[in-house]
């Protein structure tokens, strides 16, 4: 004989089934939200350990690797000075081709542009077009090239330097002062 509905017995599993539920909610609130909230409490733990000092406050993997290879002999930290004489360092593979090395510096400044002033665009191959990189008075101008090459090594130092135009390439080369003759 089944009872009626309110009975004794239906309240007790129907309000069994309602804890149950409860329970299953609550272990899986506390098994996702506190393994996140204690992985970012140990991360940010990490992260403030000032011998932790040079991984960037959202590493990526390739940033990590990049960092380990560094520690390991593998990879090299370059300074780069900027037009303006600010610097700013990067850290690329021993292996690292110019291209990864302008890989390197358009992501630092891409972060240091994006947590200073917000999202805003630059164009790299603008900059690439005008500006070149070099390395006791070398330019280097070959994408492909091998950094170790040129004997770069650790702690090296890279500065830009403005591209000429062709107008001004002419001047240089004519040794003239200017180009364009004034109307008169």
């Amino acid at each position: 004989m089944g009872s009626p509905p309110g009975s004794l017995p239906n309240l007790y599993f129907s309000k069994q089934m309602e804890i149950g539920s409860q329970n299953e909610e609550v272990v899986a609130y506390n098994s996702s939200t506190a393994k996140k909230a204690r992985l970012q409490a140990t991360l940010s733990a990490l992260l403030d350990d000032p011998l932790l000092f040079d991984v960037p406050r959202k590493p990526t993997l390739v940033d990590v690797d990049t960092l380990i290879n560094m520690e390991l002999g593998s990879a090299m930290k370059v300074t780069v000075v900027k037009v303006d004489t600010t610097s700013f360092d990067v850290t690329v593979f021993n292996s690292a081709t110019l291209k990864d090395l302008k890989s390197a510096i358009s992501k630092k400044i891409n972060e240091v542009e994006q947590a200073q002033m917000g999202h805003r665009f630059i164009s790299w191959r603008h900059v690439w077009n005008n500006f070149c990189l070099s390395h006791q008075n070398e330019k280097l101008i070959d994408d492909k090239s091998l950094l170790a090459a040129f004997g770069i090594r650790n702690n090296s130092k890279y500065c830009f330097y403005r591209i000429p135009s062709k107008h001004t390439m002419c001047e240089i080369e004519l040794g003239c002062k200017s180009l364009y003759r004034k109307r008169g």
